[in-house]
């Protein structure tokens, strides 16, 4: 079922900037980024109250993983997404997704670093490969 999932998550990450990069014409990147996730939480929290799951889920939440979800939108919903619209707006699409598509290597060296999680060598291999792609597509046309 999680091969399933990560299937739907990357066809939904590779057709989200199409319309992230058709949304962003002649708005702001900060107004685009306030809008999508204005609309995100009210979906995600109407989710929760539909299903049964009300206000106690979000109050039983501890301090400690409370702390981590919120650093974890700073980076990833504030800083990052916003980096991304900004990036998405001024460049190729092609480009910037393909350099967004580099974060799992900043993920494996942080985990290997911060959580002790070792790396197989299937992994480590695409990682190279990934950095091996990105250097290719950094190369300038020679025309």
């Amino acid at each position: 079922m999680s091969v399933l999932l990560a299937l739907l998550a990357m066809f939904c990450w590779g057709l989200a900037p199409l319309f992230g990069k058709l949304g962003l014409v002649k708005i702001n990147s900060i107004t685009a980024l306030s809008i999508r996730t204005i609309f995100a939480a009210c979906m995600i929290i109407s989710w929760n109250l539909v299903f049964g799951h009300g206000l106690e889920r979000y109050l039983a939440v501890p301090a400690r993983n409370l702390i981590f979800i919120i650093l974890e939108a700073l980076l990833a919903t504030l800083i990052g997404d916003l980096a991304y619209f900004m990036a998405l707006k001024q460049g190729n699409i092609n480009q910037v997704t393909l350099i967004m598509s580099s974060a799992p290597l900043i993920t494996i060296v942080s985990s290997y670093l911060f959580l002790g999680e070792r790396t197989d060598l299937p992994q480590l291999a695409g990682a190279l490969l990934i950095i091996a792609g990105l250097a290719l597509v950094g190369l300038e046309p020679k025309m």
